[in-house]
């Protein structure tokens, strides 16, 4: 018995998906890519692992410290398992379809495994699932890709969504525009990540006060907003929340019933966005749904902006799946009435020997029927 135990325990964050929840993630899955195809999103399905030169550039190099490596037997090179799909995707918008013409707009749905998972998010290996925008750098862009991973989720049946827009470029932004010494841009960032209004309040550096606005900046995107508006900031900084404004202006024509919220100093998990980034939720979930913001598909390179859904949490926000009925089908059954209960909807289970009694094999079976000539015929408890 405790050889039997011992061979099914697993890694911590990794676990098996047993029935009925295996069929729902690929019901799911299968929904959120014809949602994404349905807006001319076309799939693309990378390796799962491939060489480090490759997984770690762009994008990816923020990834390294979360990537499992091993090296290949056959060359000797060290290769990495994907720990997020986004950066091979922009390696191959950036070289198989640099020709196609932009905006390139590229799906993508497989398994991703972590070095360690999150306080919220234990998992370590999960489906993820996405959308890429490639080539135009404008709030336009932006929007749709906001919206299109709402329209997804809503599409598998989440309830509650909302977004928190995030400015992950301004605090670095306005600490190089004020020329902050580097004693101040640390205590800042410090207490921005804690949400420490008194730590900020302390800081003994003239330029700490915009941030404590900044800080206070945060909530309803239409009241962040407001609050902005009354914060004299430096070209750049303005210009990030100008980009912000028209975003949210653009999503709530694209979604307008969306609860969106605003945090101008929201950095952590943004490690390569460039830009406006957000950040998915649904009520009474754990965790979030998925994120996604503007990043450049290489550095210097190809502007582009995405999202990607974590399967696993997307699974947390939706109602337990319908049971599939089951129908016991003895073995003398003529093949197209079996064909036909399938088509109804019916999962057949096949009797494979005579049966001498179909009830009693029926609910050995978890069949709630039995077929007879007659038709389906309920099967008590």
């Amino acid at each position: 018995m405790t050889a039997s135990l011992n061979s099914a325990l697993l890694p911590n964050g990794l676990k098996d998906l047993l029935p009925p929840e295996a069929r729902h993630e690929s019901t799911v899955m299968r929904v959120v890519m014809a949602t994404l195809a349905g807006h001319g999103y076309g799939r693309v399905d990378p390796p799962l692992v491939e060489y480090e030169e490759t997984l770690f550039a762009g994008p990816g190099g923020r990834l390294a410290p979360q990537t499992f490596r091993l090296m290949d037997p056959v060359t000797q090179h060290m290769m990495g398992v994907r720990a997020d799909m986004t950066p091979q995707v922009a390696r191959i918008a950036t070289t198989r379809l640099r020709s196609q013409p932009r905006p390139l707009r590229l799906a993508y749905g497989g398994q991703v495994l972590r070095v360690r998972g999150g306080q919220l998010r234990p998992e370590r290996q999960f489906v993820q699932a996405g959308a890429e925008l490639f080539g135009p750098d404008s709030p336009n862009a932006d929007a749709e890709v906001i919206a299109l991973a709402i329209e997804a989720l809503d599409k598998v049946g989440a309830k509650g969504l909302s977004v928190d827009i995030a400015l992950p470029t301004l605090t670095p932004e306005l600490m190089d525009a004020l020329q902050a010494p580097q004693d101040a841009r640390q205590a800042i960032s410090d207490a921005l990540g804690l949400r420490d209004a008194s730590a900020l309040a302390a800081i003994d550096w003239s330029g700490a006060a915009l941030f404590s606005a900044l800080l206070n900046a945060t909530g309803p995107a239409e009241e962040a907003l407001a609050a902005l508006g009354h914060v004299v900031l430096p070209a750049g900084a303005q210009a990030v929340i100008d980009r912000a404004r028209a975003v949210i202006a653009r999503l709530a024509v694209l979604a307008p019933d969306l609860p969106v919220t605003l945090d101008p100093v929201e950095r952590r998990g943004f490690e390569y966005q460039t830009g406006v980034a957000f950040t998915l939720f649904a009520r009474g979930v754990r965790g979030e749904l998925g994120r996604g913001g503007r990043y450049q598909a290489v550095p210097g390179g190809e502007p582009a902006v995405g999202f990607s859904l974590f399967l696993d949490s997307v699974m947390r926000a939706l109602p337990a799946p319908l049971p599939v009925p089951r129908i016991l089908v003895p073995l003398d059954a003529p093949l197209a009435v079996i064909a036909a209960l399938r088509a109804d909807g019916w999962a057949t289970v096949a009797a494979l020997t005579e049966l001498e009694d179909p009830v009693v094999e029926a609910r050995r079976l978890v069949c709630g029927h039995v077929w007879t000539p007659d038709g389906p015929v309920p099967v008590s408890a």
